[in-house]
């Protein structure tokens, strides 16, 4: 079976998804190309997508709208390509579950190393040591390995790809202050961006997901001028 990264360009130019199909395919991707989301439900239904690139400005239906349309059923990682300078479309993009935005007009190798730093952190991270352990808190259970995050009563709770590496950072880190940047430095590694504020939208989701009451949180603690701290005792299993 081929291994190589399954990549969705969703995007209704037809030029610009046969570049970057071209380049991604010299580059050892299998891709398959949509021009809206009807199209890309075709296509994600016939194949298994590892991550999807998906263009913000579409006739019809929107990126925004169907990035959050399919959060409501997936987890598949999500890039998406916004208009430069844009802030607006690439922070509401963030919280409606992306795990990753670009600027047009972009280099498509800036696009290729964001798509092998996203599935880095979402694929094949068992690292060299084995299988991470499973980590429990106050009623929840984290399995890395899985990447599946159970509430006390086993029922699964659906995280994006950031959101998942922002809890598990926390837990493998708890009772400690952790800075924007070392959050950064934990989730994204090199890949981090100066003035990168995906930390602060994925947080805020992360919190109406796990939190009692996400606007009076317990778990995940604001420290002025210092950062966060996760506050629960964490256990292995």
């Amino acid at each position: 079976m081929d291994s190589s990264p399954h990549v969705l360009i969703v995007d209704d130019d037809a030029e610009i998804r046969d570049l970057l199909g071209r380049f991604l395919r010299k580059h050892g991707c299998r891709v398959s190309t949509a021009s809206d989301g009807r199209d890309m439900a075709r296509v994600m239904g016939s194949a298994r997508i590892d991550i999807i690139v998906l263009d913000i400005m579409m006739p019809g239906e929107d990126g925004i709208s169907i990035c959050r349309r399919l959060r409501a059923t997936s987890t598949t990682p999500i890039i998406m390509l916004t208009a430069i300078g844009d802030d607006t479309d690439r922070i509401i993009g963030l919280e409606v579950g992306a795990d990753d935005y670009l600027a047009k007009p972009f280099n498509p190798r800036e696009l290729l190393a964001r798509i092998k730093a996203v599935l880095r952190r979402t694929g094949a991270r068992l690292d060299a040591d084995g299988p991470r352990a499973v980590l429990c808190f106050e009623d929840w259970t984290i399995d890395p390995a899985k990447r599946e995050l159970s509430n006390g009563d086993g029922v699964k709770v659906d995280l994006t790809a950031g959101e998942f590496e922002l809890l598990l950072a926390f837990a493998e880190h708890p009772q400690r202050v952790l800075s924007r940047d070392q959050l950064l430095d934990l989730t994204k590694g090199r890949e981090a961006a100066p003035f990168d504020r995906s930390v602060d939208v994925q947080l805020s989701r992360l919190r109406r997901k796990i939190e009692a009451d996400p606007k009076d949180p317990q778990l995940i603690k604001t420290v002025r001028s210092g950062g966060y701290i996760f506050t629960p005792k964490v256990e292995t299993s």
